[in-house]
Parts: structure tokens; C-alpha cells; sequence
């Protein structure tokens, strides 16, 4: 029998297992095999982590900006040197390339981290002075308290990382719990940050949904940060209504890809496998749902779907593969669900099919003949199922690209400078990429409109979304 490594919470600077001793099998998607037992924390051990953030957030919140800046700073140097450790967690987390996982994770957590360092040192406000006769006004940013945080299973560190570092850097505390199927980067990442922060300043608590519920309806947290599902976030906004907690919500898209008849198709085809087939589709901003122009649908569909037969998912040390299994057999039913309730007038052109009976491996799939209204356009699939609609101008090309409940993201591919502008200007997105999709940068703020919820993830924004702002008035006459 195979021994199963024991992951635990990290509380007030110390490992612990959930106080009433239950756990959670782990599963390494790749192979469906479990390789660790996880803590199912309730109501005991949330309690546990909050009291530990809200002990420790006076003298965190005190600290000057430099101060905090050098913590983060000794953060990401960590990351650099422990990258060979991440990434094997992560990859047994997830069973993403090996590879990949090297070049286009750490990379950017580790710039993440560094950019919210600096950030806390520019903490922005208006001009101090007197706007009343006889009395000078200035405003202060301060943290908001203690941040109860969730994490999502499709990038279990840079969520993370996109969580802790801009409540850490503007002086909050913080309770994560990654998903229950994704722990284990997470709670190498604790036991990384155990070694360098006051104990306390960050805690990791394992455990499903109810764990989740239990930290929002909590009373020591001010905020709640939660990247997931429409439902879940809905979720989360009405519980956290009941004691007016602020809520910050990254909650899923449906991008539309508007490939207008001008465009590079060539340069269109190999931009959109690789966003629409990165990370298997599990992203909420994947290249999954493209508009092109009647004239030129047949020949982008026709080299689409060469490029997706031509695109590899396998093993996370296979080389050549672009991307790795579903996360879990409920993802994967659901990705299939789709493709089997396909109208009668789609045509799958290629994939539709898990591949192998191990792991959870699906094909790159491309589907064509859709309407506006087929469920497979208007909900997520988060999965390698790419499709293609038909559009015949400019007009019909934003009421279709809008006319869904999903609002983070979008790309269109033309080489009129003119209309890529007045696209930009009228997608209700969060982001518009003109001639790529999917580039994200620590210095630009991530979040969308509608259901895709509301705050900034990343930039600037992102670091505001953790402080709150005071009006302070003094009287001239002493």
C-alpha cells in the first residue's frame, strides 16, 4: 500500500492537524490515485486561524511600509530558491507540464510578490490642506483588518500569491484555504511564510465548502476575497451582507475572441490554441469562445482545427504536451456533459472524447455551427472545448460578444487600428487584448463586470482593494 503524505494547517506559526482529527483524501489528477490526506478544518480550527489573525494584526498593521516591503521582498527571494519545491507540489496538485509549470508560474509569482512589495510603499491619497477656513484636512489609507481568502484549484500558487501579497504588503492579516482538491502548494507556501513573518500574519486552513462557509460567516474577518464559481461568489456575497463584510469577487468568464476578416489568421490560429488550450481551459479568461467574419470562418475553423489535432495533453514530465488533465471527475464529467448535450446543429470537428481510462485527460476539442443561445455559449465549460460562431459586421460581432452573463475578459484580431479602438471601447469586459489574449502583467488590474464580480486582482487596484480610506480634519487654533 502506498503511504499518503500528511498535509496540515498552519496556524499562528505552527503546523496543526483539524482539532476534531478529520481529513480529506488528496488526488493527484494525472493518475486518479490519492497521494496525501488533507485536514477537513471546521468550525474549531477557522476559529483557531481567525484569532490568530486578529491577534497578530495591530502589530502587523503598525509596521512601516518599508518593513512590510522587506518581508514580501524576503517572500519572493524564498520562491526563487525553493521554485524546484513549488513546482512539484504544484504539479502533483494539479498534474500540469513540469515544464510549464517552471517557466510560466514562478516567474510571475515571484514578480508579483516584488511588485506588491513597492506598492506598499505608495500608498496613494489627495492633497492634504485646508477646504474649510480654519481647518486643514488629509486623508488616511489604512488596512481593513483581518482578510478571510479562498482559493481557486486552477492556479492553486498564483492564486495564492494573488491573494496574500496585496492584503500582506497594505497591512492586513490573512486566513487562505485553498480548494480541498488543490492544498498542497498552499501549505508548502504557509510552511515557506511560516519561516519569515511574525506568527500569525498568515494562516492556511484546509477543508471543503463548509470550511469556506465558516470563515465568511466568521466575525473577525472585515474582508472576504474569493475566486470561483458564479454560485459560490453569490454565495459568498450574501452571507458576508449579514454583517456588512467587504467583499472582493473574481467569479469566471466567457471571453469572446472576435476575429474580424483583415486579421493575420495564421498569427490568430496559434494565439488562440495556446490560450484557448493553456492550462486544459481551466481559466477564466481562456481563448474558448470565438466570433470570426463570415468570409473567412471556413478557413480559420479549417486551420483551428488542425492546430487542436495537432496539440498534445499527457503526463506532467511529457515535453511536448501543452497542457494536462481536468482537475477532477467532476470537472471532467462536466466538460463532457457540454460536448454530449450539443444541438444538433453543432459539429465537432475535432476531440470530443477523454483521452486514456488514467487521470482525467480530455482532448482539444473545436466545435462549430453554433448559435448565440446553445448552452455551451453562454455558460463556462472551463475546459479544451473551443467553439466558433459566425458573424457577418461589427455590429453583430458586439451583440454577440456581450451578450453574455460573463464580463472579465476579451480579445479581437484585426489590423484596423480604428476599429480595434471602438472595440475596445464598447466590449463590457474587464480586459481587451487587441492581437493576442491572455498576457497578464502585475502592473495592470485584473477583475471584470456582471457576473464575472467585482474588484481588481493584481496593479495598483488590486493593492487598494485591501486598504480603506479615513477623512482626518484639525482645527488651525490649536
Amino acid at each position: 500500500m502506498t503511504t499518503l503524505r500528511t498535509l496540515r494547517n498552519h496556524i499562528d506559526g505552527e503546523p496543526r492537524n483539524a482539532a476534531d482529527g478529520r481529513t480529506t483524501a488528496v488526488v493527484n489528477p494525472a493518475t486518479g490515485e490519492a497521494y496525501a490526506t488533507a485536514p477537513l478544518s471546521g468550525p474549531a480550527d477557522v476559529d483557531a486561524a481567525m484569532a490568530a489573525a486578529a491577534a497578530a494584526f495591530p502589530a502587523w498593521r503598525d509596521r512601516t511600509p518599508a518593513e512590510r516591503q522587506k518581508y514580501l521582498l524576503r517572500i519572493a527571494d524564498a520562491f526563487e530558491d525553493r521554485a524546484e519545491e513549488l513546482i512539484a507540489a504544484e504539479v502533483e496538485n494539479t498534474g500540469k507540464p513540469t515544464g510549464l509549470t517552471r517557466t510560466e508560474e514562478i516567474p510571475p509569482m515571484v514578480d508579483q510578490v516584488r511588485f506588491f512589495a513597492g506598492a506598499a510603499r505608495m500608498l496613494e491619497g489627495r492633497s492634504g490642506g485646508e477646504y474649510m477656513e480654519g481647518l486643514t484636512s488629509f486623508v488616511r489609507r489604512e488596512p481593513v483588518g483581518v482578510c478571510a481568502q479562498v482559493a481557486p484549484w486552477n492556479y492553486p500558487m498564483m492564486m495564492a500569491v494573488w491573494k496574500f501579497a496585496p492584503a500582506l504588503a497594505a497591512g492586513n492579516t490573512v486566513v487562505l484555504k485553498p480548494s480541498d482538491t488543490t492544498p498542497a502548494s498552499t501549505v508548502l507556501i504557509a510552511e515557506i511564510l511560516g519561516g519569515i513573518l511574525p506568527a500569525g500574519v498568515f494562516n492556511v486552513i484546509c477543508g471543503d465548502r463548509d470550511t469556506g462557509r465558516a470563515m465568511v460567516e466568521h466575525p473577525a474577518p472585515a474582508m472576504v476575497s474569493i475566486t470561483g464559481s458564479v454560485r459560490a461568489g453569490m454565495s459568498v456575497a450574501e452571507s458576508a451582507s449579514k454583517d456588512v463584510k467587504r467583499v472582493h469577487l473574481e467569479l469566471g468568464g466567457k471571453a469572446p475572441v472576435v476575429v474580424f476578416e483583415d486579421a493575420d489568421i495564421a498569427q490568430a490560429v496559434e494565439g488562440i490554441t495556446a490560450a484557448g488550450f493553456f492550462n486544459a481551459g481551466q481559466d477564466c479568461t481562456a481563448a474558448t469562445r470565438v466570433l470570426v467574419h463570415e468570409t473567412v470562418h471556413d478557413a480559420f475553423v479549417a486551420a483551428l482545427t488542425q492546430a487542436a489535432a495537432d496539440t498534445r495533453t499527457g503526463a506532467p514530465d511529457d515535453e511536448d504536451v501543452l497542457y494536462g488533465p481536468l482537475n477532477n471527475p467532476n470537472q471532467l464529467e462536466q466538460v463532457a456533459g457540454f460536448v454530449e448535450r450539443l444541438p444538433a446543429h453543432a459539429r465537432i470537428e475535432t476531440g470530443g472524447h477523454r483521452v486514456g481510462e488514467k487521470g482525467y485527460f480530455y482532448a482539444p476539442t473545436v466545435v462549430s455551427g453554433l448559435k448565440q443561445d446553445d448552452e455551451i455559449i453562454q455558460n463556462e465549460v472551463f475546459g479544451p472545448v473551443i467553439t466558433v460562431q459566425s458573424f457577418s459586421d461589427e455590429a453583430q460581432a458586439l451583440e454577440y460578444a456581450n451578450g453574455v452573463e460573463y464580463a472579465l475578459a476579451s480579445s479581437v484580431w484585426t489590423k484596423d487600428h480604428a476599429r480595434a479602438m471602438r472595440m475596445s471601447k464598447n466590449l463590457d469586459f474587464g480586459t481587451v487584448w487587441i492581437n493576442t489574449h491572455i498576457p497578464l502583467v502585475a502592473e495592470m488590474p485584473h477583475g471584470g463586470f456582471k457576473k464575472s464580480g467585482y474588484g481588481k486582482d493584481l496593479s495598483a487596484y488590486g493593492f487598494d482593494d485591501y486598504t480603506r480610506i479615513k477623512h482626518v480634519m484639525t482645527s488651525l487654533d490649536g
